[in-house]
């Protein structure tokens, strides 16, 4: 079973293949129809050898008219024809030719001027693969080698029985077989078709990103597919660019074009390297650039057209299924022909004792349905559902898990986020609620509230704090009338907005000085810096960042009279007292400070450090999620370690890691800087203790997360900034945030949580076990099913020369235990009480020792009494008469049917007692189970000519529904069989553990109590 064992983050595609070809499917166009397509997959990695268009004749250029002086074919042939370039007008040509005058106005926006951009220059979506309609589902559906098969034998009973039988009763078995054949199909291919919808849906919602443009000289937020030729597109770190575009301008600005070219060196744009293509990673920096090609003129749009028809990779568990299916499949195909063999000696042994002079043309068609039922006996030993299944719960868990605010980026996610043993989550809008506002600040002598700041100190200071405010922001303001908007981060639009209740005006006090150069705040530097000119011809150097950093970079204060004095040590540890004291108070701190320059640093010359003036110390308030505080009761209660891997300083961490419940007593909180000093003993020691690190980097939190997984914990980490990808990429599940997290995160992560919420962080890991839960459940299940199906087919044959289950009778078996068990069974929502056992872990058997107990325990029952209704039926029924046989054939065949719905109620849990606890909330499982009950009784009393039943009568409908349901009392009984905690398979001298498979992660198993 090795080959069924692939990794599930980014398994290789050769490991795909390899699975692929050891499976045994007898309809492999329905089985891998939800796996990666492997060749389109081939086909778009060969196309990132990103090639530059043909040029274009000049000459184009003349003829040209109509408001756009230049075409769509010309603009996708811009990246890298620096000539074509040239001969546009660059810059100012190219953008007034796209009817874009003023650069920092862009368009107007209007809802006519956006209906001609996309009629000249297209809109910004690629070409998806087209939406298949229901008969293409019910096409794949009669792929199946059986059914083709059953299709010719229903063909020739028809060609044999109407001769030999005449038309009046002739035509019965092979229309029989035809109709059972035909609802097979439809119903297999209706829930498929259901499937297909629901993953179109949720490809959609993955592909919507937000992006930020100038519109009308206003800043504003709109989906990448609402970009249009001629928007200024602004981009910031951790953006991905949603369009072909040429730079205008920016600071620091870094494009990584690996997801493109392959390339993994980064670029520098500038006024000579103007080119930024679609798709693209925004690495470091900021800028702004004119959109020039969208949609299918990029590259990055025929790139993913192609991955679009890709498919989605297959999950472990799916690949783990297809090898059980495999293996269940060849014992059925064993079984099959054995019993057909068995069926043709037992006849050619009658038929030679009678002598072949009386051979009969009923005799063909006897042979046919000897053959029909070897197939059919095939068709239910060969489990096509169990990967399907797994299809079908995650297609369901994806769509219910969008609605509680996750989107899934890898459907693998789905299974392994429920094994998960420890969550290492960020605080900020993760645990808190990401509405931030200023509430303390200490400055220029002033130590109090915010709101009453304005009145303590002087006018100068003031001014100064205002001005470093609003120069030294990754934010903006936009004006709308008498009022003003902050733009930006939640801690940029709290600090921008002390600023705005200080009496500021932004564009005043941004046009008064020219910005020079700006270092973004990154997690590594926990600053943001920003070099600008001064009316008096010097220039100073804006700081901002974290307080006790910042704090330590200052040699001066600004003093209650606005003037600047050496900062004292005594003075400075009053300061770092005021920084605890904010910190105490749950409260986020931040240094504002400043330094005058006579001379600008030149080219990559380091902005000073040191000598800064500081100006104000400010207490940020971000109140704690509602919810939270239970959920982490609930993660804990569930075996679920819950970290707090936070930036901010270490009494604030701890602050708020206590009043979420993550910090208790005997936990450890610890700064970055000593977390990542510690030896290997140390992390031995400490590390399963850890419950917060702060100021922490993102090189701490991939440190801990590999150290996590080399002790078999299952680590998911959540993450919203750039430098979080290598952390997202390492963990078993990467939650990015989808409100403050970065395209580069999000494309880095496996879920993507849309409200930052930690309680939907928790739900996820709900979903998870859910999932796996209701898989194991369908397994049990099934495998139930197909043992006693060929337990007592094959025994029959071989006892009494027939099986006694027709071919139209166990198609409507195998659409039970196929179709209609996975919609039952593996759609069931998750519950509470999932969140009551601590997780599998990496370690665990898919099949349980319980689920094993129960298989076992229900089909012994269930043979026990098919088989002395079947030798023993006519004298315990008392049933005489010339139609005897038919009737009890019928009781066999209603018995068989009653006990499968029965255990599929005792299939909804596998340990407790109360299995119709819920039961009735899941309207799908009813319904399922209504239309079985409903159609065998319309299959025995109205259709049995085609499914050789006759009508029963009431007593005889009650004692098989009687039958059924004592299998509810069998499984009470069965559940206080102990088992052994070690999976029996080890007990077998031969079986040998695989040692390989850390690369999986299993989910919650119901055998743990």
């Amino acid at each position: 079973m090795g080959r069924y064992n692939i990794s599930h983050k980014e398994p290789q595609l050769e490991a795909l293949e390899q699975w692929r070809r050891g499976v045994f499917a007898l309809n492999a166009v329905r089985r891998f129809r939800h796996t990666l397509k492997v060749d389109k997959i081939r086909e778009a990695q060969d196309r990132k050898k990103f090639k530059v268009a043909v040029l274009v004749s000049k000459a184009a250029l003349l003829f040209i008219g109509g408001r756009f002086k230049i075409t769509a074919d010309i603009l996708k042939s811009l990246p890298g024809n620096y000539d074509l370039y040239k001969d546009c007008g660059g810059l100012k040509g190219i953008s007034n030719k796209v009817d874009v005058c003023e650069l920092e106005s862009g368009i107007s926006g209007s809802e006519r001027d956006i209906k001609e951009r996309t009629e000249t220059f297209g809109v910004n979506k690629y070409d998806e693969a087209p939406v298949r309609g229901f008969w293409v589902f019910v096409c794949e559906a009669f792929h199946d080698l059986t059914l083709i098969v059953l299709v010719i034998c229903a063909l020739v009973s028809l060609a044999v029985g109407i001769p030999t039988e005449g038309i009046a009763t002739g035509w019965y078995d092979g229309v029989g077989i035809l109709a059972s054949i035909l609802i097979v199909v439809l119903v297999t291919a209706l829930s498929d078709y259901r499937q297909s919808l629901q993953f179109q849906e949720l490809d959609k919602e993955k592909n919507k990103v937000k992006v930020s443009v100038i519109r009308g000289g206003t800043r504003m937020a709109i989906y990448n597919y609402e970009v249009v030729v001629g928007d200024i597109l602004v981009l910031s770190t951790g953006d991905q660019v949603a369009a072909d575009g040429i730079y205008i301008h920016g600071n620091s600005l870094t494009i990584d074009e690996s997801s493109l070219t392959g390339e993994s060196e980064p670029v520098h744009p500038s006024a000579d390297k103007p080119f930024i293509l679609s798709g693209t990673m925004v690495q470091y920096g900021e800028g702004r650039m004119l959109v020039t090609a969208v949609g299918m003129n990029t590259e990055w749009g025929n790139l993913m057209a192609k991955l679009s028809e890709g498919g989605h990779r297959e999950t472990p568990l799916q690949v783990r299924l297809n090898g059980v299916a495999t293996v269940v499949g060849k014992i059925g195909l064993a079984f099959a022909l054995v019993t057909f063999l068995v069926l043709i000696i037992r006849f050619l042994i009658i038929r030679f004792e009678e002598g072949f002079d009386n051979w009969k043309t009923e005799y063909i068609l006897e042979i046919v349905n000897y053959f029909a039922t070897a197939v059919t006996i095939l068709v239910v030993a060969v489990p096509e559902g169990l990967p399907l299944a797994v299809t079908l719960s995650l297609a369901y868990a994806m769509k219910q898990m969008m609605k509680d605010n996750a989107l899934v980026r890898n459907l693998s996610a789905c299974e392994t986020m429920g094994s998960a043993t420890c969550i290492c989550s960020d605080k900020t809008g993760t645990l808190t609620t990401n509405h931030m506002t200023v509430v303390k600040v200490c400055s220029a002598g002033y130590v109090g509230a915010a709101d009453t700041l304005g009145s303590k100190v002087s006018e100068e200071s003031k001014a100064l704090l205002i001005e470093t405010i609003f120069m030294n922001t990754s934010g903006d303001i936009a004006e709308h009338g008498s009022h003003s908007q902050a733009l930006g981060s939640p801690t940029e639009c709290a600090i921008l907005e002390l600023g705005l209740s200080l009496g500021g005006n932004f564009r005043k006090v941004r046009s008064a000085h020219r910005i020079i150069r700006s270092e973004p705040f990154s997690s590594e530097t926990k600053r943001m810096l920003t070099l600008a000119t001064l009316e008096n011809g010097r220039f100073r150097s804006y700081c901002k960042g974290a307080s006790e950093i910042v704090l330590n970079m200052c040699e001066y204060k600004l003093d209650g009279e606005n003037k600047i004095a050496p900062l004292e040590r005594e003075e400075k540890l009053q300061l770092e007292n005021v920084i605890n004291t904010f910190a105490r108070e749950a409260l986020r701190t931040l240094c504002i400070a400043y330094i005058d320059l006579d001379d600008a640093p030149v080219d990559e010359e380091e902005l000073p450090k040191k000598g800064l003036t500081l100006v104000a110390i400010v207490g940020i308030k971000d109140p704690v999620r509602p919810g939270v505080k239970e959920a982490v009761s609930l993660c804990f209660k569930a075996g679920i370690k819950v970290r707090m891997v936070t930036g901010d300083n270490l009494e604030t961490a701890s602050a708020i890691a206590r009043e979420c419940n993550i910090l208790t007593e005997d936990g450890i909180a610890v700064e970055g800087p000593a977390f990542r000093n510690w030896t290997p003993v140390e992390m031995g020691q400490n590390v399963h203790r850890i419950q917060v690190i702060a100021r922490s980097s993102p090189a701490d939190k991939l440190k801990l997360v590999e150290y996590l997984k080399s002790q078999d914990e299952v680590v998911s980490v959540t993450g919203d900034g750039t430098n979080d990808a290598p952390a997202l990429h390492e963990s078993d599940i990467g939650l990015a945030m989808g409100i403050a997290g970065t395209e580069v995160a999000k494309a880095s992560a496996d879920i993507v949580i849309l409200d930052d919420n930690f309680t939907t962080i928790v739900n996820v890991a709900m979903w998870g076990r859910s999932v796996y839960t209701n898989i194991q459940k369908f397994v049990q299940f099934q495998l139930t099913v197909n043992l006693v199906a060929l337990v007592i087919n094959f025994v029959s044959a071989c006892i009494t020369g027939e099986a006694p289950l027709t071919a139209v009778q166990l198609l409507w078996v195998n659409l039970i235990m196929d179709t209609l068990g996975a919609l039952a069974l593996a759609t069931e929502p998750p519950y509470k009480a999932l969140m009551e056992k601590p997780p599998v872990g990496r370690k665990g058997n898919f099949i349980t020792n319980i689920m094993w107990r129960n298989i076992l325990g229900q089909a012994v029952y269930q043979l026990i009494v098919l088989w002395v209704l079947q030798f023993r039926g006519k004298e315990i029924l008392h049933l005489n008469g010339t139609d005897a046989d038919t009737v009890l054939k019928t009781m066999i065949f209603n018995v068989f049917v009653f006990l499968q719905v029965f255990n599929e109620i005792n299939s909804r849990d596998m340990e407790k007692l109360n299995v119709f606890s819920t039961m009735f909330t899941n309207k799908v499982f009813v319904l399922v189970m209504l239309f079985t009950v409903v159609f065998q009784v319309i299959i025995v009393e109205f259709l049995g000519m085609f499914a050789d039943t006759v009508p029963l009568s009431l007593i005889h409908w009650v004692i098989n529904i009687l039958i059924g349901f004592v299998s509810i009392f069998v499984a009470f009984i069965i559940k206080f069989i102990p088992v052994p905690s070690k999976p029996f398979t080890e007990f077998l001298p031969w079986n040998k553990r695989n040692e390989e498979g850390t690369e999986y992660s299993p989910l919650p198993s119901s055998d743990l109590v």
